[in-house]
């Protein structure tokens, strides 16, 4: 394979990853973790193929920077492009090698954009395509014989069995929709709530993206203004449900929403599934969380031990030196003051998911500025159409919210109480009114309202 075939593939597979799949290989890092300290790397990487995956850990930990990670991925698909070309090369013609070598790039390419691929699997083919041609390179029959089973069984002990499932699926192939979820989890995981929106404006019609676009909006006061301008799916883009029914991506995200909510059992519960899920159990990204939990809790000792950890990583070693003080117990940032006010003040063992409201509830008792958590139950009532629970929690802290105005029309019209005086005692604006008259005539036109979702619900 040329100079000018293999730039052009590389740089091919560079705009691929950089512009189209760049999440993808973000969350990988997430996922991932990668420890300078040499009893964690004896410990972790002794035993057969101890190279191959120390090496694939080694490299996604650079996954974490946008233009360094699709670089180094690059690198690696074309170089086994490359190296497969070389060794086809010794028996075959230039087209026909180049022939294979695009079979295998392609092969390769396409499991690298499998969910839940690691750049072991890569690293690993490259590793023994170059001790085959390491050993063609003997001018003797017999020497390359002899160079092939001895490079081979070193292969083995450091690159691991052809045949273990470290290798991961045969197969792979690119989806995009899942590029824009995975997308909107790495935002949500950086706090990057701007991000999300912007990410959310293609509608995906999931129940992930909903939720992440319900969280975005809540965090900027905007839940009782802006949700039904989304896809809804019922209660699924509120709360995600963990458990076997669904996808270890669901699972993974479903404890961001108590930890914005202030809920740190909900959060711990949901992140350690998380953990355990991920790949080699080792995500740093949940590490990140447990620490942050931890020390909203006051559990300084486990809050310590995962800043430990997380100071001897690349990408996470600064901001666990600037949380080691907080650890200690010697400064209290405002974030930390801010998570604690939400803290329940009572121990809750949740037996099913129906117990949400009383989870919300005890939210705001323990503090009624709570603003999302006060959305998320207005939202809740709403959704199940419980309009007397809605007005027993909106009368307390009767916040701004055009799908709440369009909630208590509803309200006081099944109480016969359809008056200007005892809408405007609500909160409920004239213009409101006027789009109800209107909603009437033209219910199509008004999808993104309350009124159209009660009335889909109820007249099933």
């Amino acid at each position: 394979m040329g100079p000018v075939i293999a730039g052009t593939v590389f740089l091919a597979l560079f705009g691929f990853f950089q512009f189209a799949y760049p999440a993808h290989l973000m969350r990988r890092e997430q996922l991932n973790l990668f420890m300078y300290d040499w009893d964690y790397i004896r410990d972790t990487y002794n035993g057969v193929g101890w190279f191959s995956r120390m090496a694939g850990d080694f490299v996604d930990q650079f996954l974490y920077f946008p233009v360094l990670g699709p670089v180094l991925i690059a690198l690696i698909i074309t170089l086994i492009g490359v190296v497969t070309y070389k060794i086809c090369r010794h028996c075959l013609g230039k087209w026909g090698s180049l022939g294979i070598a695009a079979i295998v790039l392609g092969w390769s390419f396409m499991r690298e954009t499998e969910n839940q691929y690691i750049t072991q699997y890569s690293l690993a083919v490259l590793g023994y395509l170059a001790l085959v041609l390491a050993a063609l390179q003997f001018k003797k029959n017999w020497a390359k014989v002899l160079a092939a089973v001895v490079l081979l069984t070193v292969g083995v002990l450091t690159i691991g069995s052809p045949y273990d499932k470290q290798f991961g699926k045969l197969w792979g192939s690119p989806t995009l929709s899942n590029e824009q979820l995975i997308a909107m989890d790495v935002a949500a995981a950086r706090g990057d709530w701007d991000k999300v929106l912007k990410l959310s404006e293609k509608d995906l019609y999931t129940n992930e993206a909903s939720y992440f676009y319900n969280i975005a909006i809540a965090r900027k006061g905007r839940l009782g203004n802006d949700f039904f301008n989304h896809s809804q799916n019922y209660l699924n883009g509120l709360f995600l449900w963990v458990g076997s029914n669904v996808s270890r991506f669901t699972d993974s995200v479903a404890g961001e929403v108590w930890y914005q909510l202030g809920d740190m059992t909900l959060a711990e519960q949901s992140t350690i599934v998380a953990l355990q899920q991920s790949p080699k159990h080792t995500g740093a990204r949940y590490l990140v969380r447990l620490a942050q939990i931890t020390l909203v809790n006051g559990e300084y000792a486990a809050a310590q031990k995962y800043l430990n950890m997380l100071s001897k990583t690349l990408n996470y070693k600064n901001w666990a030196k600037k949380m080691t003080p907080v650890a200690e117990g010697s400064v209290t940032p405002e974030w930390l003051v801010a998570a604690r006010a939400k803290l329940p003040e009572d121990d809750m063992v949740y037996a099913s998911n129906e117990a949400f409201r009383d989870v919300l509830k005890g939210l705001l008792k323990a503090n009624p500025d709570n603003v999302m958590a006060r959305q998320y139950l207005l939202m809740y009532d709403l959704l199940l159409t419980q309009l007397d629970d809605f007005m027993e929690d909106y009368s307390g802290n009767m916040i701004k919210g055009a799908h709440y105005e369009q909630a208590i029309l509803i309200w006081l019209n099944l109480q016969n109480r359809m008056s200007e005086a005892d809408a405007q005692m609500y909160g409920v604006s004239r213009e409101t009114m006027q789009k109800l008259e209107m909603f009437y005539q033209y219910p199509d036109r008004y999808k993104n309202t309350y009124w159209h979702y009660y009335m889909d619900l109820t007249t099933r």
